[in-house]
């Protein structure tokens, strides 16, 4: 009994976290900006085409279905995720694309190394768990300071895992 409790103990994650892209502009605004730029193409498009002015019109509504597709497409990226976890036997690192495909990365966190590439003026440029001939990025799609304090928090977690031999 005390055997189980012991190896429950050892795969209860130290850190997770559940990387995501930002996206400043939420469903809701999305909506509101496709009525607008929908109501004010489809006015200028009408008026074009009653004057004449026909390919103009067509134009509109070109205008408004690229911008459309631009913001499907930017919320279908916005879909990808990680998950990140260490447990004391156990570095996980479990990525989504936006279809829903998923790959798992594992690591003996014993062996793991974070490497984060760093530039001076404008912070980390990427980060990279590799260890036993595998390697994986983390948080490409981070924005800076999401990067620095995922940094941070993942190095300490490696630390503690590491100091409780």
């Amino acid at each position: 009994m005390m055997e189980s409790n012991a190896d429950s103990r050892n795969e209860q994650p130290v850190f997770a976290a559940e990387l995501f892209p930002y996206r400043s502009l939420g469903r809701k605004g999305f909506k509101l900006l496709l009525a607008i730029s929908g109501a004010i193409c489809f006015m200028y498009g009408m008026f074009f085409i009653v004057t004449g002015a026909w390919p103009i019109g067509f134009f509109f509504g070109l205008d408004f279905v690229l911008l459309y597709g631009a913001f499907w497409l930017n919320y279908r990226s916005g879909r990808v995720r990680e998950e990140v976890t260490v447990s004391r036997t156990d570095v996980s690192v479990r990525k989504f694309s936006p279809s829903g495909r998923m790959i798992e990365h594992h690591f003996n966190p014993f062996w793991t190394r974070f490497l984060v590439r760093r530039h001076q003026e404008i912070g980390i440029l990427s980060m990279h768990i590799f260890g036993e001939g595998k390697r994986t990025d983390v948080g490409s799609f981070l924005n800076p300071d999401d990067r620095e304090s995922f940094a941070k928090a993942f190095k300490g977690a490696l630390a503690t895992v590491k100091r409780r031999l």
